[in-house]
Formats: structure tokens, C-alpha cells, sequence
């Protein structure tokens, strides 16, 4: 995987961010749920350029988990959370 991630050793921090954004966003997770198992955007390659938060995150997860094949980079160097980033890339193989 290619990523320019700034401290991979940060990405528990991350982690717990996206976990906490996660079980705020019910419906994005019901999503993630369906997406799962039906697999919709199988093969379907998806870029984003987004600001990078936990809520980015949980996003990308869902279009991930539903069979895309996804690449986040990020918009804004001042609105990313590089704990996010680092989670990303360490915990969810999301480029």
C-alpha cells in the first residue's frame, strides 16, 4: 500500500475516534451492515477527496466493505486528523 501517513504509531487514537464516530452514525452503520453482505459496489473503483476525519472514516468503510475498491486523500492539510489517517491505513487497509 502507498500512503503518506506523518506517525503510523497514532493510529489507536484513531482507532477509538472511529469507533466512538461509528456508534454515533447508526444509520451509516445499518448501511455498512447491508453493504456487507450484498456487496454492491464490487469491483467498483471509488477516489475521494475528502477532509479526513473519523466520520470521512466510517464512510469509507461502508463504500469499502460494500465491495469497493476505495482511495482517500485528503483535501485540506489542516482539517485532516492524522490520527484518523494513520487508523485508516494500519486498521482498515484504506489507501
Amino acid at each position: 500500500m502507498m500512503n503518506d501517513i506523518k506517525d503510523i504509531g497514532i493510529a489507536p487514537e484513531g482507532k477509538s475516534r472511529i469507533e466512538w464516530a461509528d456508534s454515533m452514525m447508526p444509520v451509516l452503520r445499518l448501511i455498512r451492515e447491508r453493504f456487507s453482505r450484498e456487496k454492491p459496489l464490487k469491483g467498483t473503483r471509488i477516489a475521494a477527496c475528502l477532509h479526513v476525519t473519523s466520520e470521512t472514516a466510517n464512510l469509507m468503510r461502508t463504500l469499502r466493505d460494500g465491495g469497493g475498491l476505495v482511495r482517500l486523500c485528503a483535501s485540506n492539510p489542516l482539517s485532516t486528523q492524522d490520527e484518523v489517517a494513520a487508523s485508516l491505513v494500519k486498521d482498515h487497509r484504506i489507501e
